[in-house]
């Protein structure tokens, strides 16, 4: 199972910080993924479609055309502001 991590106010949207998920045996990127989600929870679908949100795939940033499998870690983090 796939591992999704939620930071900031994304956390807050999920109900949580964690959550698997099973992804299918066929190649889903990380696009698809989201619309996968966004068809549970559009709130939660439509704030990590925003263009500020930044993906991670095993730690390592990505774009959202990039492929995810069973055993990855897929974070999403919203913007940060401070000073």
């Amino acid at each position: 199972m796939a591992q999704l991590l939620f930071f900031g106010k994304l956390g807050d949207l999920a109900g949580g910080r964690a959550r698997e998920i099973s992804l299918p045996g066929s190649k889903m990127t990380v696009a698809q993924l989201i619309a996968t989600i966004d068809e549970e929870d559009t709130t939660l679908g439509s704030a990590l479609r925003d263009a500020s949100v930044r993906v991670f795939v095993n730690e390592k940033i990505c774009p959202t055309d990039k492929v995810v499998a069973d055993s990855d870690e897929i974070a999403f983090l919203p913007p940060v502001s401070g000073g």
